[in-house]
């Protein structure tokens, strides 16, 4: 009896073990970027047309266009933090959700990943308004 429960549970370890190993990673480099408020870095990673959600902005741009549009934005809202609440995903994306805060008010921030060409590279980018929120 105990050495089949240890075979299963090795094999559901190992099946874990894989499943998260097959998923996508989110750099670094991105979360360092929302603090920063750090557009140049940020856009290495924008897919060459995107998903922008961004205040008033809705729609699908290319890379520069949304670039640009980020760029203001960072210029207007100079941030103080951004932290990862949440992330998952599957094996060829991820996702994730944090909180930014900037010195004119704090925002949600949701973008989903996906791998194109062994690159991680942002498809979809939401930044909401998030005042009022407790869990700041």
């Amino acid at each position: 009896m105990r050495i089949s429960a240890v075979i299963i549970l090795s094999v559901a370890l190992s099946g874990a073990a894989q499943i998260s190993a097959q998923s996508v990673e989110i750099p670094d480099e991105i979360s360092l970027a929302f603090k920063a408020g750090n557009v140049d870095v940020l856009s290495e990673y924008l897919n060459s047309t995107i998903e922008l959600v961004l205040l008033d902005k809705e729609d699908f741009y290319t890379r520069n266009v949304a670039e640009g549009i980020l760029r203001e934005f960072f210029r207007e809202h100079p941030t103080t933090d951004f932290i990862i609440k949440h992330k998952g995903g599957k094996s060829s994306s991820a996702y994730a959700i944090g909180n930014l805060r900037t010195r004119k008010g704090n925002f949600r921030v949701y973008f989903l990943i996906k791998t194109i060409d062994s690159k991680p590279l942002i498809h979809q980018l939401r930044i909401e308004n998030d005042e009022g929120r407790s869990d700041q």
